[in-house]
């Protein structure tokens, strides 16, 4: 089933920047406001000049309302993430948490098998996490679009 609001983020790691760097989910959302969005797939286009971008730039009026943490998620390598967020000049705004065998994609059953971009990728979605529970989830109608997931959406 779905994640829905309400639910507990699981206990999942992920990766920053190297395998090394492990980041648990639900240690790094608990006690805080944080919003997680997922991407298909890192430099691709609609993610690199839409949807990363909008968090990018809008991170500081987000955090100023009360945002501890802005997380994107995608299922790529965390070498690769890395190499995004160095693209986007997202240091310090935006977290680029690299889920390389889909395993908080699948958890929040929220895959979808893509073959063009290489198989198993996240549906693109946006959600409000406050102290470790989904207050607010925004799952793009079409799994891939650029409407309901947009920065601009996340309602504080």
């Amino acid at each position: 089933m779905p994640v829905k609001v309400g639910d507990t983020v699981p206990s999942v790691d992920l990766f920053e920047n190297t395998p090394a760097n492990k980041v648990n989910i639900s240690e790094l959302c608990s006690g805080k406001t944080v919003i997680l969005f997922a991407v298909p797939g890192a430099f691709t286009p609609g993610c690199s000049k839409t949807h990363l971008p909008g968090y990018v730039n809008t991170a500081e009026d987000l955090k100023s309302k009360g945002v501890d943490e802005i997380v994107c998620v995608s299922v790529n390598d965390a070498f690769v993430m890395a190499a995004w967020a160095q693209d986007q000049k997202a240091e310090g705004k935006v977290r680029l948490l690299a889920d390389p065998n889909a395993e908080l994609t699948k958890a929040f059953d929220l895959a979808i098998d893509l073959p063009p971009l290489g198989g198993t990728r996240s549906k693109r979605y946006s959600m409000l996490i406050k102290n470790g529970k989904v207050e607010q989830l925004n799952v793009e109608p079409d799994n891939t679009g650029l409407s309901c997931s947009l920065a601009n959406k996340i309602v504080l």
